[in-house]
């Protein structure tokens, strides 16, 4: 007999074939409101920096082949509770689920009431209902300029990018777009995009889209390739509990977080270790190497992996650091804390 697992995944490869049709299908865009409608422009690809060739550069290989990971180190725990925050959450969030979403992207059902049960306002849709939808975040947009926030698994993922889009035409920004294992022929991040995250299977049939952002996009851009944790699929990554719960807290802390943050907003990518805990940084930024630093040293005061230095700065983690040496290392985007008198290593200006 057949494995379950197999029969299910090439009914949902079968259906994501008729659905590229779709996908490629974009009808004229519609202003709900009569006033004449703007034409989306085309997105471009996206320019790949070159790979580094030793040590780190102004430049780093962001986008080339990931060096092998080296030992995870200590998780991190995500920022704090979400009920301390003085500004109460607000916003909307607009889920989509994939091919068959009923019976195979349920875990977006879910992930919209745990939004709507932290005090957000949140509705799940199948991703053939991208435009019509779309037209209504318009109108409501206009009527109440609250943050947007798009998410969705497989097709529902290459929704929330064309959903982006739509919106770029109409001049309206979106807070976070979240991509759950995309399809591959999802288009790139539009520039109205402030944070975008990717969490995906590079080895997926039915997903894997590796999305990248337009070229020119300065928002926040953080990549999570799972393909090594052997116990996550297409059909249960947009049901892991401890991502919906990291996500929940980014949403409420959507309205009190600058989206200016403290140093440029630099691109990551991740091969995430099969032993290594699922954590959801928003971008990376640079910091600058004092006398007698090392990687080590900077993960330990950063509080991230090693690995995660390794990776994104392609170099050993036994490499010296030079004193003003550039690295890049994973942050989240945190609501502003109140000033205190404790003294913090958090500006990446040089030494």
């Amino acid at each position: 007999m057949m494995n379950p697992t197999r029969v299910a995944t090439l009914l949902i490869a079968a259906i994501l074939s008729g659905c590229a049709v779709y996908a490629t299908f974009d009808p004229p865009a519609v202003d709900p409101i009569g006033a004449p409608s703007k034409a989306a422009g085309a997105t471009p690809e996206i320019s790949q920096a070159a790979p580094a060739t030793g040590g780190v550069s102004n430049a780093p290989a962001i986008f080339a082949e990931m060096a092998a990971p080296a030992a995870p180190a200590a998780a991190v725990a995500p920022p704090p509770a979400t009920n301390q925050f003085a500004i109460q959450p607000r916003g909307r969030a607009y889920l989509f689920r994939g091919a068959l979403g009923p019976i195979f992207s349920r875990g977006m059902d879910r992930l919209t009431d745990r939004i709507e049960q932290a005090g957000v306002t949140a509705s799940v849709h199948e991703f053939t209902m991208c435009h019509l939808i779309a037209e209504d975040a318009i109108r409501d947009y206009r009527l109440d300029p609250a943050p947007i926030t798009l998410i969705g698994h497989s097709m529902g993922g290459l929704c929330a990018l064309k959903f982006a889009e739509i919106l770029q035409a109409e001049n309206i920004p979106v807070s976070l777009v979240v991509t759950v294992d995309p399809a591959h022929i999802s288009p790139s991040v539009p520039l109205n995009v402030e944070r975008y995250i990717n969490v995906f299977l590079s080895n997926s049939i039915l997903g894997g889209g590796d999305v990248k952002p337009t070229d020119g996009y300065q928002g926040h851009y953080a990549s999570f390739d799972l393909s090594e944790h052997d116990d996550i699929t297409h059909i249960n990554i947009d049901k892991m509990d401890s991502i919906h719960e990291q996500l929940v807290t980014k949403i409420l802390q959507l309205t009190a977080t600058p989206v200016k943050a403290e140093g440029e907003p630099v691109p990551i990518r991740y091969v995430v270790p099969a032993d290594a805990t699922i954590e959801l940084w928003d971008s990376g930024m640079p910091v600058f190497a004092r006398s007698g630093d090392t990687l080590q040293m900077l993960a330990a005061f950063y509080h991230v992996p090693l690995w995660s230095l390794t990776q994104i700065n392609q170099m050993p983690d036994s490499a010296p650091l030079e004193r003003g040496q550039r690295v890049i290392v994973p942050r989240h985007l945190v609501p502003r804390a109140p000033k205190t008198g404790a003294v913090v290593r958090q500006s990446p200006s040089k030494p």
